[in-house]
């Protein structure tokens, strides 16, 4: 007999940590059920790559709740058990452990699975993704002075990581299937430029047109072979994008394309079940277009309005695209989505490490960025589709407010 629930929350990463939280403070009374692989209650995953790495901080400094939390707010929760089949029609779900749930609402919240690579060598010990508070820990601990690490990848958690294990003393070596500069399919070659000469600069080395073909060593990984030349390696932190993890989804039934379908209120194809964070492909009203956003701003502000759906309220997905990221001494906030294509327009120096970056298409705002420059992030996200000349963007004298 499967043991009956108002709403069942299916992954436990922040995205789900926060709709428990919000159906609560909403004043929902119903019994939730909280459902997560990770052994732990709900935390920061951006810390992992700063502050654990960084800082060598505890993962359990950065929860959302202490686990005391969910029995006090009656959430009970199932950490570190999987569901491996929803049953649309019964409402039903089953754990791993052979378990039954039923639900009248479900809540797949499920999040990504980082890509890895298939090549000669994987199985070796200290070849690692970022994903969870274990890997975070696992990377951590094999910094040191004179450590050989190498990056594949450079988005942003290689470059984090990247600038994490430098900081510590490391050799740290970032490779590149191509000869674009890192992150440049996100900001352009100009801003990815900066990024590459800030890590250099820091003593980061970069190995460019470099295919990895395969890992060598014993028990443990030794090096890195590419098609550039091999290059020495303790450690290996594979950072080469995630994947929205939707199998449930699909097996269930519901209407999937680049993640699980959504609408402005996070309801998916069936009544009964919504998705948020990392899995949802969300029709965004501000924009008018469906997006899929893997960042932690997304995932708390959609459990916010996946919280008033199920409570009756009228929230909805209105909100611009935001990411931020912490490298050496660069501090940078994200709003918008441009094309890296864009035109690119600085205001400021870039060389003073203090500026802000507008992307500019057909005379309209499409993202904005401050760089180590801060209390601009309201105005810059109002700026968003906004018609603003380039000079007029560039120029120092016009107040940012007053754009």
């Amino acid at each position: 007999m499967a043991e009956e629930f108002g709403t069942v929350v299916i992954g436990a990463g922040l995205a789900g940590g926060t709709v428990v939280e919000s159906l609560r403070d909403a004043g929902y009374t119903a019994r939730i059920a909280l459902v997560g692989s990770d052994p732990a209650a709900p935390y920061y995953r951006p810390d992992l790559s700063k502050k654990v790495m960084i800082e060598g901080s505890d993962p359990a400094d950065s929860a959302l709740r202490g686990e005391d939390w969910y029995s006090a707010h009656e959430v009970e929760t199932f950490f570190g058990t999987s569901v491996t089949a929803v049953d649309t029609d019964a409402q039903t779900l089953t754990l791993d452990d052979g378990g039954d749930l039923s639900y009248g609402q479900a809540i797949l919240a499920t999040g990504s699975v980082p890509r890895t690579l298939d090549v000669p060598g994987a199985q070796l010990g200290n070849i690692h993704t970022l994903r969870d508070a274990g890997d975070a820990v696992a990377i951590r601990s094999q910094f040191g002075e004179g450590k050989e690490v190498a990056i594949i990848g450079g988005g942003w958690i290689g470059l984090e990581v990247a600038a994490a294990a430098q900081s510590h003393g490391c050799n740290v070596t970032v490779i590149l299937h191509t000869d674009a500069p890192p992150l440049s399919g996100t900001l352009g070659q100009e801003l990815g430029e900066y990024f590459e000469d800030l890590h250099r600069k820091n003593g980061v080395n970069f190995l460019k047109n470099a295919e990895t073909t395969a890992f060598t060593g014993d028990s443990a990984v030794e090096g890195v072979e590419t098609t550039a030349g091999s290059v020495p390696a303790d450690l290996v932190v594979i950072g080469i994008g995630a994947d929205p993890a939707i199998d449930l989804a699909s097996s269930a039934g519901l209407a999937t394309d680049n993640g699980v379908i959504v609408d402005e209120q996070m309801r998916t194809s069936d009544g009964s079940i919504l998705a948020i964070g990392d899995i949802a492909d969300a029709q965004n009203v501000l924009r008018g277009e469906r997006l899929r956003v893997e960042h932690w701003d997304n995932a708390v502000r959609q459990a916010e309005v996946a919280a008033s759906t199920i409570s009756g309220g009228t929230k909805a997905y209105d909100w611009q695209p935001y990411f931020y990221t912490d490298q050496f001494d660069l501090g940078m906030e994200y709003v918008g989505r441009g094309d890296p294509a864009d035109d690119v327009v600085i205001r400021g120096d870039k060389s003073s490490g203090e500026f802000i970056v507008f992307w500019h298409r057909d005379g309209t705002v499409t993202a904005a960025m401050n760089v180590n420059v801060w209390d601009y992030g309201d105005e810059l996200r109002a700026l968003i589709g906004k018609e603003v000349s380039a000079d007029r963007l560039a120029d120092e004298q016009v107040p940012v407010g007053e754009l």
